[in-house]
């Protein structure tokens, strides 16, 4: 899986990569504590709470033809560099954001942090699939993804420690990120000392393309590409969805439930399983393919939803946590079948299907809107995005 064709063995720098993936992981986790948090401190809405989550994914979306053009220009490793201290710039953002009782600063601060992981995730990605021979591609960068899956587990973990256990600090949430930000320049130091094997990796994708058959256009001449950007599009801004409204959900269903309590089920319970899906992941794709794979789990997720819509007690409960474990591969799966075949493209085609995480801008803010005086009903549109996933598998199936 590791080892190319021509004998390079990718194992260290994977797992390099697989780092960063952690980094953006506990990043996004920590997002679905601060909605909360948001709206009793700043008496926002669950629609204006959607903010938080429109600061960070608008930020993926302004940045990603740059963040494209900044892997063309110096490549993985430097472009990987120049978002890691991005990151780490918007992250001690916070700290002088906390002396204004306002939430714009920390806005600014999210939409800084997301420029820096928008990059990372442009250098990271095309890094994971093409790190060994493209048969393995989806396996590796849902290996990959695995440590994405940590990352979010220890994201609401900080932040429920960190900012709902010190109410009365005005640092609270400055704490977190701070801890963040300290430990990205670290891993940023790591990697000056560590050699991304680009040549090799472009030797691979040669070698792959001209044992395949040439094709031409661009990048639009490619219709499983077109779908994979409404596939990405429609996922992160479920998946985004999910996870921002979870503790209002669990509070709404049962308010004997603390807030406490909901932040540890949502680390714990939800993200658990949202990590323990994308092992699992890695390890189906050696019996089925990427594309069946994707089309089960999406139409698993679409059931979930439902019974979610229907608040019935505990059974929607259980659904909730499931539908983390069916979400798992999807972003990455997506991706792979996405920039399958695409070349010498692969950079501009990861580059637009890193645009699309704007899903996750928009996504929070309607189904706030929609479920502001029942939250179940904001569940609809992850329901809807989670059936057309399921439809895009299908398509896949045998192409994968």
């Amino acid at each position: 899986m590791f080892k190319s064709a021509t004998g390079v063995n990718y194992l260290v720098p994977f797992l390099l990569i697989a780092t960063l993936y952690l980094l953006w992981g506990c990043a996004h986790g920590l997002l679905d504590v601060l909605n909360k948090h948001f709206q009793e401190t700043f008496t926002l809405s669950k629609a204006e709470s959607g903010f938080v989550q429109f600061s960070v994914y608008i930020g993926y979306f302004v940045m990603a033809l740059p963040a494209g053009l900044i892997m063309r220009r110096v490549g993985y490793k430097r472009g990987i560099m120049i978002g890691l201290l991005l990151f780490a710039l918007g992250a001690l953002l916070f700290v002088p954001a906390s002396f204004i009782h306002s939430p714009i600063p920390f806005f600014v601060a999210l939409f800084v942090l997301a420029c820096g992981l928008c990059i990372i995730e442009n250098g990271a990605h095309p890094c994971a699939t093409g790190m060994g021979p493209e048969h393995y591609a989806a396996q590796r960068i849902n290996l990959a993804a695995a440590f994405n899956g940590v990352g979010w587990i220890v994201g609401p973990l900080i932040g429920g420690m960190l900012i709902f256990g010190d109410q009365t600090s005005q640092f609270a949430l400055a704490k977190p990120y701070i801890g963040v930000g300290a430990f990205v320049l670290l891993v940023c130091l790591v990697l000056t000392r560590i050699r991304i094997p680009e040549r090799e990796m472009a030797a691979e994708v040669e070698a792959e393309a001209e044992a395949t058959p040439a094709k031409t256009g661009s990048v639009w001449s490619h219709p499983h590409f077109k779908y994979a950007l409404l596939a990405q599009f429609l996922y992160v801004g479920a998946q985004t969805g999910v996870g921002s409204f979870f503790i209002n959900y669990v509070l709404e269903l049962d308010p004997s439930i603390s807030k406490d309590t909901a932040t540890l089920l949502l680390s714990m319970g939800g993200m658990g399983l949202f990590f323990v899906g994308r092992l699992c992941s890695s390890f189906f794709m050696r019996w089925i393919a990427p594309g069946n794979l994707l089309a089960l789990f999406g139409l698993c997720a679409t059931l979930c939803m439902a019974l979610v819509v229907a608040k019935a007690g505990a059974v929607s409960l259980v659904a909730l946590f499931l539908t983390f474990f069916f979400m798992s591969t999807m972003f990455p799966t997506i991706f792979a079948l996405g920039v399958r075949g695409m070349g010498a493209q692969t950079k501009q085609a990861s580059s637009l299907l890193v645009m699309c995480i704007v899903g996750g801008a928009i996504f929070p803010i309607c189904m706030g809107l929609i479920g502001e005086r029942d939250m179940a009903l904001g569940f609809l549109l992850p329901l809807a995005g989670f059936l057309y996933i399921a439809l895009f598998g299908y398509t896949q199936r045998r192409k994968a």
